[in-house]
């Protein structure tokens, strides 16, 4: 463990301030080598107060502790602190032959990604931003519903450790307030030998601690806390989501992805083959496709592509 994650455990286990004596004591360095690990924590976002022959306080923030989560996963839990896209770390993972689960983080990304190439935003400090490598070595119709899986991991997750209550809008975002506060995008791996999906990538970019938006989507985005102090650290949020869609039975995450769905006796809108469609989505099928009867009296089901919300 490196020394500033060291002395952010200690500030973060503390409720009064620590000397920097105490510190290097504690640590065997110097007054100088705690200074400069100070100034590291507080690069990364991490709100330190520094009071003279008081020591240090952690007022705010946090840092990502890649193995204290792969200790609670039981899996191994890259961390990339020059990232671009956790989705392509993943993918770089397969490419070294990394062990199958296997969870990859980023603080930030360069280039980050959501569905049809779509780029998001991303905060230098306060969002998670992760992918998971599955190897599912099985047949496309027998490939469990793995975005449904995440989202109710997700909502549950934070539901368990903050009692806030969270919800899913179809097919992939998961909103707090009527705003977006996280995202998911699943990508597969194929063998055009075997017919089988080989591999499965699936990215999360959740905004835990942010409190400014860019303009244009200050009106739709969100963060779970904002001007708060958190009750809890990212590193515990990110164990207790992998923990909840690993261990939680497939048919119990997807009865909670319809029961916390937005967009369920909603009016939507939505295209299909270049037509634009509007209706009431109606139900939820386990492998996560839409029913929407529409206004003029048909049933359709939707297995990809957008719904609007125009109501709700």
């Amino acid at each position: 463990m490196k020394t500033y994650e060291r002395i952010y455990e200690m500030l973060a286990k503390s409720p009064d301030f620590v000397t920097g004596e105490s510190l290097a004591k504690e640590l065997g360095i110097s007054r100088t080598a705690i200074w400069k690990a100070i100034q590291s924590l507080q690069d990364q976002g991490v709100v330190i107060t520094s009071v003279r022959k008081k020591g240090y306080h952690l007022e705010k923030g946090d840092i990502l502790l890649s193995q204290e989560i792969s200790k609670q996963l039981n899996f191994p839990v890259y961390f990339n602190p020059d990232s671009t896209s956790t989705q392509l770390d993943a993918k770089h993972g397969i490419e070294r032959q990394d062990p199958a689960p296997s969870l990859y983080l980023a603080s930030n990304q360069g280039s980050a990604k959501g569905r049809f190439e779509r780029h998001f935003h991303t905060s230098p400090h306060g969002g998670i931003y992760m992918s998971i490598h599955l190897r599912p070595n099985c047949h496309f119709s027998e490939l469990p519903p793995y975005t449904m899986m995440v989202a109710a991991s997700i909502v549950k997750a934070i539901q368990r450790l903050t009692g806030i209550d969270t919800d899913i809008k179809w097919v992939n975002d998961i909103y707090l307030n009527n705003k977006k506060i996280a995202g998911i995008l699943t990508e597969a791996i194929s063998s055009i030998e075997s017919g089988c999906i080989t591999d499965v990538i699936i990215g999360v970019g959740l905004n835990f601690s942010i409190s400014d938006f860019p303009e244009e989507i200050a009106t739709k985005a969100t963060s779970l806390f904002q001007n708060e102090r958190p009750t809890i650290t990212r590193n515990q949020l990110i164990s207790e989501i992998w923990k909840l869609f690993l261990t939680i039975p497939t048919t119990d995450l997807v009865k909670v992805y319809k029961e916390k769905s937005l967009v369920l006796d909603k009016q939507v809108t939505f295209e299909q083959s270049g037509k634009a469609y509007s209706g009431i989505a109606k139900e939820i099928g386990d492998k996560g496709q839409l029913l929407v009867l529409t206004d003029d009296g048909q049933e359709k089901w939707l297995s990809a592509g957008e719904v609007s919300l125009t109501s709700w």
